[in-house]
């Protein structure tokens, strides 16, 4: 009977553990998660962006598809894994066109600084993965 109460209590100490663990895995995870989307919804609060910060959302968004070695296509597009890709998008007014990053980093990020720093822009929206991490960012031109 002793045995089995000692089986019983192992078993338990055991248990709490695992889901002790479990708890600060899902912690960590969701704590990596909201730092990683924090650098990027900070814009989302701004009334304007301006082409600087175009730029560092674009080449933040490039660094972290390199780091996490997202895939290509053939022109040269970053492929939506589903977990850690992120994508963003920018609308212009002004000739009717969404540019994809890639474009824009094709051109030159420096360029677009140049050329549209003055130019008022605003988050449209933004998407997220099944993960919580952010997967798209839709960035308009103000009208």
């Amino acid at each position: 009977m002793k045995k089995a109460i000692i089986f019983i209590l192992i078993f338990i100490a055991v248990f709490v553990i695992v889901i002790y663990m479990n708890v600060l895995e899902k912690q960590a995870l969701f704590n990596e998660v909201k730092t990683f989307n924090s650098e990027y919804e900070i814009y989302e609060n701004k009334d304007t962006l301006y082409g600087t910060d175009i730029a560092t959302i674009i080449n933040k968004a490039i660094n972290h598809n390199e780091k996490n070695k997202i895939q290509k296509d053939e022109k040269g597009y970053y492929i939506d894994d589903g977990k850690d890709a992120i994508k963003v998008d920018i609308y212009m007014s002004m000739n009717d066109t969404t540019y994809e990053m890639e474009t824009i980093a094709k051109v030159g990020v420096s360029g677009f600084i140049s050329n549209f720093n003055l130019i008022e822009f605003k988050f449209k929206s933004i998407e997220y993965h099944e993960n919580g991490k952010i997967s798209k960012i839709h960035i308009e031109e103000k009208e």
